[in-house]
């Protein structure tokens, strides 16, 4: 009777097998799923403060950029603050362009 395991000489690797399946099994559905999770938020997190120490060192670089061209033509002190009148038209032009299409106008929805 291959049912009872005092006769059956297979039985404890056979006993082995299923508990080693049923376990992968739930760890496949349950840990591996919940690492994967984990993996893209700590990767995410990365990224995003990777993204933005890599925008305030461009901009850093665009500042002493326009500093250092007018330096060719305005003396050291004149020159910064002249940048910094730059640099900061370039971005208030830039908010005001973002904030006259936050919201689409009848126009925008018509042709859309």
């Amino acid at each position: 009777m291959p049912g009872n395991p005092l006769t059956d000489p297979d039985w404890a690797p056979k006993l082995a097998d299923t508990i080693v399946r049923v376990v992968g099994s739930v760890r496949d559905k349950t840990t591996t799923k919940v690492l994967t999770a984990y993996r893209g938020i700590v990767f995410g997190l990365i990224a995003a403060f990777g993204g933005v120490l890599a925008l305030v060192l461009l901009i850093i670089g665009l500042f002493r950029g326009v500093q250092a061209l007018l330096d060719i033509g305005l003396d050291h002190h004149n020159s910064v603050w002249v940048s910094y009148l730059l640099v900061g038209a370039l971005f208030t032009f830039g908010g005001l362009i973002a904030m006259k299409r936050r919201f689409p106008t009848a126009d925008d929805a018509a042709t859309a």
